[in-house]
């Protein structure tokens, strides 16, 4: 067996393998939206098997990956920028925001494709959006940009529950019938209509899916206005963590533990508490969308810190784990996309056709099948030719247009 290849000197082998992390996790959650009907993404009872199995991915999902994963990808998101902005400032660039916008604008036209083609929960073009307020945060310090990331959390909860929140009271007032509840039960319940109408949808030919999503733009839109306050929360708390040290390998083991302890003994209790309410109360519809979406968001933060520190602490130092990881990482935008196709081919119509036809559990296992081939490929590229093809497409594209 050959020794890994080193990292080039001017990357952290830590943060490239904590990336590679965030990537895999991702496939965790995933998978779902491209093997079942959306509300089944949130509630285990809204489609398919009820099995014990089932349920413990649920569980286990819920508390370990669900919107973890992506809010340690926003992080590592917010601190890749940083880092190129602090080169290009260091260089003397005389334009490094420019430069900036146009790797915004270039990642916002890859996730469009991408969400246009293969996964309408893209996170890219989510990221772009907030990408553009990067330059009223990165003159501040950590404590500040960690304080902004706080503050955002804060108007995301805001926002988010004056529009959850009256079916959440209709719910727990009694207010059977209303309107605010049977919203709330075609968008995360059992509707049978809603279930049947988003099977046909899922089940739909390419081009027509083409045509739905092109003109369903302005709607996502929306969506991606809306969910700014959240993304830009973690891409700050990850700059803050790079400005702080913490991501560029400055902290030592023991202070990183001491954080990733605490930041669990936070999120785990209160995880573990919403998801017992949910168990407890069978899942009502008005109560899954606020405590997926917004009740769980602060112990979710807390919890992809936790796993930030754990990576910064053992996965530093070379060797076979963390060379893997770290070439992962390295391709992470290329595997992000990657994965996509690799569960479109398994889940769409013009693939093996299984969305709608597999339980939770099986759907979970099947999302291994992309982290295997990112764990295989990734390492035979990163040796042979270096960057990945869609980092490269996104830098030269970026630099063309900068």
């Amino acid at each position: 067996m050959t020794a890994p290849t080193p990292p080039p000197a001017d990357r952290i082998l830590a943060l490239d393998a904590l990336r590679g992390v965030a990537v895999i996790g991702i496939v965790g959650m995933n998978v779902l939206a491209f093997a079942v009907p959306g509300p089944a993404y949130y509630n285990p009872q809204s489609f398919g098997s009820t099995s014990p199995p089932d349920y413990w991915v649920w569980l286990a999902s819920f508390v370990f990956i669900e919107d973890k994963f992506r809010t340690l990808f926003a992080m590592l998101f917010g601190a890749g920028c940083l880092i190129l902005i602090e080169r290009a400032q260091a260089s003397g660039s005389a334009s490094p925001w420019r430069a900036h916008y146009a790797r915004m604008f270039v990642l916002f036209a890859i996730g469009l494709v991408h969400a246009t083609l293969l996964a309408s929960n893209d996170v890219l073009r989510a990221y772009a959006l907030a990408g553009l307020a990067l330059p009223l945060l990165a003159g501040l310090n950590a404590r500040a940009l960690v304080t902004v990331s706080l503050g955002l959390l804060g108007v995301h909860l805001f926002l988010g529950l004056a529009l959850l929140g009256p079916s959440m009271a209709a719910w727990l007032t009694g207010r059977e019938g209303s309107e605010m509840l049977l919203w709330a039960e075609r968008q995360f319940g059992r509707d049978p209509a809603a279930i049947t109408a988003l099977l046909e949808q899922g089940r739909e030919a390419f081009s027509a899916r083409v045509v739905r999503r092109v003109l369903g733009i302005p709607v996502q839109m929306t969506a991606l206005v809306g969910a700014l306050p959240l993304n830009l929360s973690a891409i700050a708390l990850g700059m803050g963590l790079w400005r702080g040290g913490m991501l560029k390998g400055e902290w030592r083991t023991f202070r990183l533990q001491r954080v990733a302890g605490i930041a669990a003994l936070v999120a785990l209790p209160g995880l573990l508490g919403l998801a017992g309410w949910l168990v407890v109360t069978g899942f009502p519809a008005a109560l899954v969308g606020p405590v997926a979406l917004l009740l769980s968001a602060p112990f979710d933060v807390a919890l992809a810190l936790s796993y930030a520190a754990l990576a910064m602490a053992f996965l530093g130092k070379p060797g076979a784990v963390t060379a893997r990881l770290a070439d992962v990482g390295r391709l992470s935008l290329s595997n992000y996309l990657m994965t996509s196709v690799i569960l479109s081919a398994i889940f769409a119509s013009w693939g093996l056709g299984l969305f709608g036809e597999v339980t939770r559990w099986q759907a979970f296992a099947l999302g291994l099948v992309p982290v295997a081939a990112m764990l295989l490929w990734s390492p035979l590229w990163v040796e042979t030719i270096g960057q990945g093809p869609f980092e490269r497409l996104w830098r030269r594209a970026a630099r063309a247009l900068a």
